[in-house]
């Protein structure tokens, strides 16, 4: 689907070489011309220079409090956005005098004094989408060793200004609900550190602004349309000029609801915007590679091993047509320690949980049976507890054991609810001829104590 950005790209005095920029091109969108702005903007031209204490005095926005940026600075829009919390973003880069060193795949290489702004905005009245808290602009610096630093600057309440972090954040941020209910969301305002898990030398530093994610059409304001890497390349931008054929044969993510791709296109491509920050070689120690750029073959995802296993047998990255068995998949539907990615993120992307469920199970494999359910959840309880098992499969035979030991078909049958009247270790498992036994379900009792 064709989106509307407004391009506020102001004529100025330094304006890029007349032979960097496709004057033809670049009017069919409705730009005159590139305006370079200065490198840096205001900011330092490494991390331990004096950094501005208020986003006004940056130097990325003309207005601060409308949002309107300064000269040269290019707004873009991504195909698959990182899950953040369900906040809205608006993106803009400032690339200084040089060109951007373009890669169809992989990384892109982006001249030192580059800063990329990007501004979060949360929905807080599920009955009024449009009503929006801003909450913090973080400023990534192309720094002149290299590699980068980022900073963060919280919104005031009255969207005057915003103040400088020293380090993380956390804050309660009030929503209103369908029901007209009010109800609390934290959010993590990260600290520099923070950036630097990600944005750093093993993934160029620079994440979000590639070929795969800026590949896609736009509605401007003159009512043309035209692909984003197109305009990019119009303006003088990349270091190689781009025809509409190059762009064509170039790849594009998928977004989540976009159903003319394939469901397996919409998956690789929410676990490369979510996950191959990390998830790549070189970079954090685990055995496969989100990126969509690697083949799925190529990629260890699908069956793929899993160094961690969560205490779950025949564990996998993603187990084909088994969500209980996928740890991907568990630790993107959790908000406990071992969610992933984890930092900035507080709460489950229902939609992009779903899009996973979904794929895992349309791939092929044998069914599989649901692990129990148990009731009551397990806790501390001053007098014995009567426990049910459930299982939605019919006809699926629970098998359970009370000292702590992995249930196998051989062990006792759940016939109704027991008593626990001491502290005990419940598991239980369920069986099914034809089917993958269920994952062990757990819940521990601790009794009278």
């Amino acid at each position: 689907m064709a989106l509307r950005v407004i391009l506020c790209l102001n004529l100025c005095a330094c304006v890029a070489p007349a032979a960097a920029f496709d004057t033809a091109a670049a009017q069919a969108y409705g730009i005159a011309a590139r305006t370079a702005p200065p490198p840096y903007l205001r900011m330092p031209r490494d991390v331990h220079g004096r950094i501005p204490r208020l986003l006004s005095e940056t130097g990325a926005f003309a207005d601060v409090r409308n949002l309107v940026p300064a000269a040269g600075l290019v707004p873009y829009l991504l195909n698959v956005p990182f899950w953040s919390d369900g906040a809205g973003k608006q993106r803009w880069a400032a690339v200084p005098r040089g060109r951007i060193g373009f890669a169809p795949t992989g990384d892109w290489v982006f001249p030192q004094g580059s800063v990329f702004v990007k501004t979060f905005e949360l929905p807080i009245d599920a009955g009024n989408p449009a009503l929006r808290r801003r909450l913090e602009t973080r400023l990534l610096v192309r720094d002149r060793l290299g590699g980068v630093y980022g900073v963060v600057y919280k919104w005031r309440s009255d969207n005057s200004d915003a103040d400088l972090l020293d380090s993380s954040v956390t804050e309660e941020i009030p929503l209103r609900t369908n029901g007209g209910e009010t109800r609390n969301q934290t959010w993590y305002y990260p600290g520099r550190q923070d950036c630097l898990e990600c944005h750093n030398k093993r993934t160029s530093g620079v994440l979000g602004i590639s070929t795969r994610q800026l590949n896609r059409d736009l509605t401007y304001p003159s009512g043309a349309t035209g692909n984003q890497l197109l305009v990019w390349s119009a303006l003088g931008l990349l270091d190689r000029r781009l025809a509409a054929r190059d762009v064509a044969g170039f790849a594009h993510l998928a977004a989540p609801d976009d159903v003319t791709r394939s469901l397996e296109d919409r998956a690789r491509s929410y676990l490369d915007a979510n996950c191959s920050q990390c998830h790549r070689p070189g970079s954090t120690v685990a055995n496969f590679d989100a990126r969509f750029d690697t083949p799925p073959n190529r990629q260890g995802v699908v069956d793929g091993r899993v160094l961690i296993d969560e205490r779950i047998d025949h564990a996998r990255v993603i187990a084909p047509n088994d969500i209980w068995r996928s740890i991907a998949f568990m630790r993107v539907n959790t908000v406990d320690d071992i969610r992933m990615p984890p930092l900035a993120r507080q709460t489950i992307d229902a939609r992009g949980v779903g899009l996973l469920k979904e794929w895992i199970n349309s791939l092929p494999g044998r069914p599989v049976v649901e692990p129990p359910r148990i009731t009551p959840a397990g806790g501390t309880y001053q007098v014995p507890v009567e426990v049910s098992l459930r299982e939605s499969e019919p006809g699926a035979d629970i098998r359970y054991t009370l000292d702590g030991s992995i249930p196998t078909a051989s062990d006792s049958r759940y016939e109704g609810p027991m008593r626990i009247s001491v502290s005990t270790v419940l598991r239980a498992r369920a069986f099914k001829d034809g089917y993958t036994r269920s994952i062990v379900a757990q819940a521990i009792f601790i009794v009278g104590q």
